[in-house]
């Protein structure tokens, strides 16, 4: 997988007294934009409130369909119409693809996240946007987050080096 490195233009602006490269910093005001955006759009939409995610993961209510809707079309258009008007990304490096593997561990990962998402209603990014929105009771879930990323981290590294 080619990932676009964050430092991959050492130029520094003259009036700069800081030893970040300036590609580097605007590529890093993008992500905190976007993050940001990313945990308004989800606060708008209630997908914070674990109660409305449970709500529709149970049928009673079907507001947050326009949600996935949506998101539907802007990863439609990021991935497939982007590409094809700028040859580059807009800040440097270049377009990366990953290949998509559906084994045992993915559909085991997937079956996990899937009921920690239908029992408790919260996934990463809503419970960080949460966090952010003062929802401290979130932190039991984020931390439940992490005590699984990190499981996942440890089996990972152990099948690599079998």
């Amino acid at each position: 997988m080619s990932v676009p490195s964050l430092q991959a233009d050492t130029t520094m602006a003259a009036t700069t007294t800081s030893r970040t490269p300036v590609r580097a910093r605007g590529q890093l005001a993008a992500a905190v934009a976007a993050g940001a955006l990313f945990g308004f759009g989800l606060a708008l939409s209630t997908m914070i409130q674990p109660r409305v995610v449970l709500a529709f993961l149970t049928f009673r209510d079907l507001g947050l369909m326009l949600v996935l809707g949506g998101a539907v079309v802007v990863t439609f258009v990021a991935y497939r119409v982007v590409p094809r008007v700028w040859t580059r990304p807009l800040l440097g490096g270049a377009y990366g693809a990953h290949e998509s593997v559906l084994d045992r561990s993915t559909i085991v990962g997937a079956a996990i996240f899937g009921i920690g998402w239908g029992l408790c209603g919260v996934c990463p990014g809503p419970a960080i946007a949460g966090l952010g929105a003062g929802s401290w009771e979130l932190l039991w879930a984020v931390g439940g987050i992490a005590i699984g990323g990190l499981g996942q981290g440890l089996l990972a590294g152990r099948q690599r080096t079998a």
